[in-house]
């Protein structure tokens, strides 16, 4: 079942990078802003709790946090919508863009624009989309088989160990009850998040194809709307 490749492991040193420099607050504030309209109390709104996990672990202050919570009661803040957006990229591979913006009529173009001008197209609604499943996906740093068994005891569907940590599959109406068994057996939970999972992958061996799915990837989370990306490219090409 594994989504994770190349531009998974990417994308989480790219993130690291982005909170040492501060550019990831505005997307992380953006999606607990989105997660409070559900209730501004953590503790009875899983969806809040793991995105106020992902903001400390970015090393968000505590009162950034706090402000994004706020705007869920403030009349003057701007409307966030949840857009989400299906694309093909070089070489046939589907990506899903997921967004939250205050106006769409500015985010749509630069998405447009950004696939266009490297190999790309926005595509059909449900074109891209039913080669993926929503699961609820959990980054431990953890290995080992007591570590995967301790994993399935707590009710993930699946686990596979990956670069260092084991990667665990979830249906997403158990994504916050599984986490939460996890640190509750001694685990250490990295991230935590609802993803778009491909059902089979696209592999790419050519090294000049893989450069350029993933500078256009890249691009994309570029884009200050951009919350996530999820494509079914395997890149195994040596770049």
């Amino acid at each position: 079942m594994s989504g994770h490749s190349k531009w998974s492991t990417i994308k989480r040193e790219k993130g690291a990078k982005d909170a040492k420099r501060g550019a990831v607050f505005t997307r992380i504030g953006n999606q607990i802003a989105i997660a409070a309209r559900s209730g501004i109390d953590p503790t009875m709104n899983s969806a809040l709790a793991m995105a106020i996990e992902s903001a400390k672990q970015a090393n968000m202050p505590a009162a950034n946090i706090q402000r994004a919570i706020d705007r869920v009661a403030d009349k003057n803040a701007a409307v966030l919508e949840e857009l989400t957006y299906e694309a093909m990229g070089p070489g046939g591979v589907g990506i899903i863009i997921e967004t939250a913006t205050d106006n769409k009529n500015r985010t749509f173009p630069e998405v447009k624009s950004t696939l266009t001008k490297h190999g790309g197209h926005v595509a059909d609604a449900g074109s891209v989309m039913f080669q993926f499943s929503r699961k609820g996906v959990i980054e431990v740093a953890e290995t080992g088989e007591d570590a995967l068994l301790t994993i399935l005891d707590a009710g993930a569907e699946d686990a596979v160990e990956e670069d260092g940590d084991i990667i665990v599959y979830t249906d997403q109406k158990e994504l916050a009850k599984v986490r939460q068994a996890l640190i509750d057996a001694g685990l250490t939970v990295r991230s935590a998040e609802l993803q778009y999972v491909p059902n089979s992958h696209v592999v790419v061996d050519n090294p000049e194809a893989a450069a350029k799915i993933l500078k256009l990837l890249d691009l994309l989370d570029d884009i200050d709307d951009v919350v996530n990306i999820h494509t079914n490219a395997d890149i195994t090409a040596e770049i």
